[in-house]
């Protein structure tokens, strides 16, 4: 086993995860798992994967996988020299051009900045003729002479009667809006955590007229939904551009039990507000949730 290796396999161990649980998150095969570790990479496609799967690996188990190309250079492959064909295949290709390629990309950007200069100038004209015609517009306004509304002398008196009853009514509603009592608010949902130990997590929930969970994944994870007393209500992976939430309503239970496999790229929500981890997902790739369901004054 290289340092590499067993630098990797304490991390997965530390994490509590087997190499069935790490093949399960990172859809990579066990047995390429179990070279990594054990230092042999002749049993993978090439340099490019053996890279690819050891920042896969490290990632998974919260090791920073720049620190370990970096530490362990000299122990992990180099994909330059399979990249190099490509780079000297994109060479010949841009030698090889036509000429008459060459020549239409030359004048290309000619063409481009005359069409742009005509568009200024028709944007410019436009302009122009809109601001014109409505100076125009509102010079004949200001041209015509207010109009001005003559009442006889007995409707000037009912018109101030009918203002003071209106404000004298508006005054009386405004009196008895103040005397009706205020309804008594509805306390908000809470949501706190109730204890913290390794990566068991256990939450209260208070205030909730039901007790719905939803289960989403922003990537790939492997999820286990069940009830207090171990009834299973989903199990299986979560993936974006497949199926990539569950949800399950839990009104009529007690306690709902969550196992994620893969925090990082997992979210949860009771009734619709965003459960916050005790343990941050970085700390701990798996992590175990309890949610009691606390009804009335329990």
């Amino acid at each position: 086993m290289t340092e590499l290796g067993n630098r990797l396999k304490e991390a997965r161990l530390e994490k509590g995860l087997s190499l069935d649980d790490l093949q399960a998150v990172t859809k990579i095969q066990k047995r390429y798992l179990s070279g990594i570790e054990e230092g042999n990479y002749s049993t993978m496609p090439g340099d490019f994967y053996v890279r690819a799967f050891i920042k896969q690996y490290s990632e998974a188990v919260g090791v920073d996988p720049d620190e370990i190309f970096d530490t362990y250079k000299a122990e992990i492959p180099s994909a330059y020299q399979q990249d190099l064909p490509e780079q000297l295949s994109r060479v010949k290709s841009r030698k090889g051009l036509p000429e008459g390629s060459s020549k239409i990309l030359g004048v290309l950007p000619k063409v481009l900045t005359w069409v742009f200069v005509i568009g200024i100038a028709a944007f410019i004209y436009f302009l122009v003729q809109h601001f014109t015609g409505n100076n125009a517009a509102s010079n004949k306004n200001q041209d015509k002479p207010p109009t001005t509304i003559v009442k006889p002398p007995g409707e000037e008196q009912k018109d101030d009667e009918k203002d003071n009853g209106n404000n004298s009514g508006t005054d009386g509603d405004e009196n008895k809006k103040e005397e009706e009592p205020a309804e008594p608010e509805t306390p908000a949902q809470e949501l706190i955590v109730a204890e913290s130990s390794g990566r068991n997590s256990t939450y209260d929930l208070k205030n909730a007229e039901k007790f719905e969970v939803k289960v989403v994944s922003t990537g790939e994870t492997w999820v286990s939904i069940k009830n207090g007393k171990g009834k299973s209500f989903f199990q299986g992976m979560l993936a974006v551009g497949k199926k990539d939430s569950e949800t399950v309503d839990f009104s009529n239970e007690a306690e709902a039990v969550i196992i994620v496999g893969r925090t990082v790229d997992t979210e949860i929500y009771v009734n619709g507000q965003k459960l916050d981890y005790a343990v941050p997902a970085t700390e701990r790739v798996r992590q175990d949730i309890t949610i009691r369901y606390i009804k009335g004054n329990e």
